[in-house]
């Protein structure tokens, strides 16, 4: 220890580390002005999506590659004054590494999507990455090795060390995020087939996805080489855990592909859950995605409601859409007992007739339904086919055009009335409030 401190605290090192320390100052500087001179490039809405791409991987790497470039320089002004370069030597394969890394990490968080979970964890694995490619180079990695392998985490006779964990972590990643490219490409190639049906071509693509990860996931611990049988007690009780904490999640996965293969839930289809036929339009939405655990549902308020597949096997539900696109909406009304019924009929028939969104064949249709205790019940029928553009504005439509056109007939709308009778009981001889 004391032969490195005297090392490290020479006059050449000394002035190595300063001048490395100066270089990465001025690195960054420089970057800050290459990335607010780039940074409008990335964001112009009328370039082409490659040239953003460019100049977002710009900004990424600039750095980097501009410690490296400055690294270069100080170290060609060190060896034309003869002086000593090993720590430029070092610093300066660090920074070609951290280029290296940083600029694969990025190429696979833009294969991977901006919603990926990779995106969000990019400068954290370039970070980790960056450090045990560092290890490495310094010769240090064996020493931690040794250190963490001697870490025994399940005492007995198999041996499962702190480094097989580790070990066996980044493996798994790494063939999950090589399966999720693959899955990735499948999902895009496959989203592109127009002649299956877009309930196949999203059960196709997620079925492919949890097919590649689950294979990622086995090849990663066979090929990182932990031992299973050293984890009995570790899987045995992971396994009683998804029995019994995973069930519900387990039954939404199995339901949501039971929904993709029956297609009788699709994106894009109006559905409803109040459990009512007819035209009853509460709490109906839009199917917007297909998820493995859940649907997406949008209403008319711009609401998102995530509803478990489960419910949608368990429960009755209204799809608008399922066969046909077409309902029939049904307006009732009362008029008066003084009224003709057949004028009522008609205007009925006049005030859905001229709606733009009411079919003509079938045509808008009235019927005399009863006679109530206090008039007579009519009804307008008529049908729509685009249920998705929402069903209560064409009732107010139709509701306000009944009503304009029933002050102009003069016809009346009934209001239910009690009569009370207050009989005297002197007169009738009975009971006070009785009438024999």
């Amino acid at each position: 220890m004391k032969q490195l401190f005297e090392q490290a605290t020479t006059p050449e090192v000394l002035a190595e580390a300063v001048a490395i320390i100066m270089a990465i100052l001025l690195a960054s500087a420089l970057a800050h002005y290459v990335k607010r001179a780039i940074r409008p490039l990335s964001a112009r809405a009328d370039l082409p999506q490659w040239p953003r791409r460019f100049a977002v991987a710009g900004m990424v790497l600039a750095p980097s590659f501009l410690s490296v470039a400055v690294l270069l320089v100080l170290r060609a002004v060190f060896a034309s004054f003869d002086m000593h370069t090993a720590l430029i030597d070092v610093a300066l394969d660090l920074a070609t590494v951290l280029v290296l890394v940083r600029f694969g990490v990025h190429a696979l968080s833009v294969s991977l999507g901006p919603n990926s979970w990779f995106r969000k964890w990019e400068l954290q694995l370039t970070f980790m990455i960056w450090a045990a490619i560092a290890f490495q180079v310094l010769g240090w990695f064996n020493g931690i090795e040794r250190t963490l392998d001697g870490i025994d985490l399940i005492p007995g006779k198999a041996q499962f060390s702190l480094w097989s964990l580790l070990k066996g972590i980044v493996v798994i990643a790494g063939f999950l995020v090589v399966t999720s490219l693959i899955a990735r490409t499948i999902e895009r190639r496959v989203m592109k087939l127009e002649g299956l049906a877009i309930s196949t071509r999203i059960g196709i693509s997620k079925f492919s996805t949890f097919a590649l990860l689950t294979l990622g996931v086995l090849l990663g611990i066979n090929a990182s080489g932990v031992d299973l049988t050293a984890l009995t007690v570790l899987t045995g009780a992971i396994g009683l855990g998804l029995g019994f904490g995973l069930q519900s999640i387990a039954s939404n996965f199995v339901s949501g592909f039971v929904l993709l293969l029956d297609k009788s839930i699709k994106p894009g289809d109006v559905i409803s859950f109040t459990g009512t036929t007819g035209t009853s339009s509460e709490n109906f939405g839009w199917v917007q995605e297909l998820r493995g655990r859940y649907i997406v549902v949008r209403d008319r308020d711009g609401v998102e409601t995530l509803v478990p597949n489960q419910n949608l096997m368990t429960n009755s539900v209204i799809n608008w859409s399922y066969s046909d696109q077409r309902v029939r909406i049904r307006l009732p009304v009362h008029i008066s007992f003084q009224d003709d019924p057949e004028v009522a009929l008609q205007v009925l028939i006049d005030a859905a007739a001229n709606h733009p969104r009411i079919l003509k064949d079938p045509g808008p249709v009235s019927r005399l339904m009863s006679f109530e205790n206090f008039g007579m019940k009519v009804e307008v029928r008529f049908w729509i086919r685009d249920p998705m553009n929402g069903v209560n504005n064409v009732r107010s439509d139709v509701n306000r055009e009944i009503w304009r056109l029933f002050k102009k007939h003069g016809i009346t709308i009934p209001v239910q009335q009690h009569d009370i009778r207050v009989v005297n009981a002197e007169n009738d001889g009975g009971l006070p409030g009785i009438r024999r």
